[in-house]
Order: structure tokens, then sequence, then C-alpha cells
């Protein structure tokens, strides 16, 4: 799929995985289970989880810990 495409589909997509204070660890199995199961998952990141890190980087660190891309 397209970048486009893929960005369409998300847009309408409901958050199924908050990521907070226990971090990207913890949430890591939960969103690669939803990944099998759906194929394109919203993910947010809680104030409590990004500290000084930016959004994007938690991302990729999430992404290369479930083997997906952001």
């Amino acid at each position: 799929m397209t970048d486009r495409t893929l960005r369409e589909r998300a847009h309408d997509l409901d958050v199924t995985v908050w990521v907070g204070k226990a971090g990207v660890e913890a949430v890591a199995e939960e969103l690669s289970d939803q990944l099998d199961g759906r194929g394109l998952v919203k993910v947010k990141f809680l104030r409590a989880a990004r500290g000084s890190t930016t959004t994007e980087s938690l991302a990729e660190d999430l992404a290369d810990r479930v083997d997906a891309e952001v």
C-alpha cells in the first residue's frame, strides 16, 4: 500500500493502544497482537510517556520492537 492509502485508512481509525508512563516496553506485546489481527493500528503517546523524548523517536523505538513501520 502507498503512504497515502495508509494515511487515509488510519485517519478514521480509533486509537487502540495508549503508551503511558510505563513506556513502550509495556505495550509492545499488545501492539504486536493487534497488528497481527488488524494490520493497521493507531497509537497515542501520552505526555507521561514522552518526558524529554520526541514522539517520533518513541514511535520508531516501538516500531522496531514489533517489527513494524511508522
